[in-house]
């Protein structure tokens, strides 16, 4: 059962791992960040770019944030340069968990209805899977900024949701 702590946990550990990736492709030069490398959205910034889209789309739902200007097929290119990026990251980090912090069980045991850009019609899921989806889509993708940053020469330290969050 996702529950309101867990939901912290998960904003906690996101955070955490974005800080870590973004200190370990900040290491490299803006060549090795922005190549091609055949992931699903290009680069390691492409792909970084990608999953703030994501979460900022998620986020105007769960909390009302503003809604990307970007469409899905253009989430790659959303921010301007890195530094912008990293700057973005912190202050969606810092606004999930602060989201996070404000959640009660009702909340999640309810329904969410929205337009779905993704599957072109009206959609109606559980909040708690949505919630789950979030954090999913998030290591999914940092999952693949790891593979391309391990690949570039760089490490970014434990990513087992355990060892990060400390228990």
């Amino acid at each position: 059962m996702i529950t309101p702590d867990w939901v912290r946990m998960m904003a906690a550990y996101n955070a955490e791992m974005n800080r870590r990736l973004y200190a370990a492709a900040a290491r490299l030069p803006e060549e090795a960040r922005t190549r091609d490398r055949g992931a699903f959205w290009g680069s390691i910034e492409g792909t970084l770019n990608h999953l703030l889209w994501g979460d900022r789309v998620w986020m105007a739902r769960f909390a009302g944030w503003p809604k990307p200007a970007q469409r899905l097929p253009e989430s790659a290119a959303m921010a301007p340069d890195f530094p912008a990026l990293r700057a973005a990251r912190i202050e969606a980090d810092e606004g999930i968990a602060t989201w996070a912090a404000t959640l009660d069980a009702d909340w999640l045991a309810g329904d969410m209805r929205w337009l779905s850009g993704a599957a072109r019609r009206e959609v109606s899921a559980p909040r708690a899977l949505l919630v789950t989806h979030l954090f999913n889509h998030q290591t999914h993708h940092r999952g693949q900024v790891h593979a391309m940053l391990t690949a570039a020469g760089e490490a970014t330290g434990d990513t087992d949701l355990f060892l990060v969050v400390g228990y």
